[in-house]
């Protein structure tokens, strides 16, 4: 069952939305700047119990408005952003559900056992997410992607790698960053591999564009990924996507699942 998850991306303190991939010390290429502060998303989310979404601190100057928003919202969102396990316990302790880790999981281009071991000395697998942000390569297939999804690693998103990680968090983040920001569409082979790979919560973010990208996800996952709505939702600016039509998927999809045995 595909759920509509709902996200707050950081930068220099205020909520954007930015085009993937644009992010460098010197700034980025901005989509939509909310008048609105993170606490207000994070409020929002929770009158509307839209619990699982993520917020992403890019870059520093964000930690101010991120407790804030965790504040609002306490158990309800997941953090990420450079995340490392010399602060990963603060944030949880301060009300991330969870935290998202990608880059310190890399020494070089290399996928590092040994930092995620680091990682999990101060985490329970049930408190980590791991982010699996990729690009696509002339080679064949998608590679992880690390600081500010400018640096393409050797590791492969592929069933191995999935594989060796479950068991070992609680979920898994996935940005398409060649699509992120353009609205132009998912990346329905990426969505398709997740989906054939994972048997963890997944959520993908990236390219969505229309209500009906939902449905094309639930499609290509067989209803294993979550999606998250960027620039094409009326939140943050954009005119395609409506966050009440996502709340009515949501609650129709919740509807339909059976009841637990008593």
């Amino acid at each position: 069952m595909t759920l509509f998850r709902p996200c707050i991306d950081l930068h220099e303190g205020k909520v954007k939305q930015i085009v993937g991939g644009s992010l460098t010390e010197h700034g980025a290429r901005e989509n939509f700047v909310s008048s609105n502060d993170a606490a207000w998303f994070a409020n929002k989310y929770a009158q509307d119990a839209l619990a699982g979404g993520h917020i992403i601190l890019l870059g520093a100057g964000n930690e101010a408005p991120a407790t804030a928003a965790l504040l609002a919202f306490p158990g309800g969102l997941q953090l990420g952003g450079g995340v490392t396990p010399h602060n990963a316990r603060r944030w949880l302790d301060l009300g991330a559900s969870h935290v998202i880790v990608t880059s310190f999981l890399f020494e070089g281009d290399v996928f590092s056992e040994r930092r995620l071991d680091q990682m999990l000395a101060v985490v329970s697998p049930q408190e980590l997410v791991i982010d699996l942000s990729c690009r696509k390569v002339q080679t064949g297939g998608y590679r992880v992607t690390t600081e500010r999804w400018q640096t393409i690693s050797r590791t492969a998103v592929d069933e191995a790698l999935v594989t060796s990680l479950e068991g070992r968090c609680a979920e898994f983040l996935v940005h398409a960053a060649d699509v992120e920001g353009l609205c132009q569409g998912v990346d329905a082979e990426l969505v398709a591999l997740l989906g054939s790979v994972s048997n963890l919560p997944c959520t993908y973010a990236g390219g969505a564009s229309s209500l009906n990208d939902l449905a094309l996800v639930e499609r290509l996952s067989s209803g294993r990924l979550d999606l998250t709505y960027g620039s094409a939702l009326d939140l943050f600016g954009g005119h395609q996507v409506r966050y009440d039509e996502c709340l009515e998927w949501n609650r129709a999809r919740k509807l339909t699942q059976p009841s637990a045995p008593s």
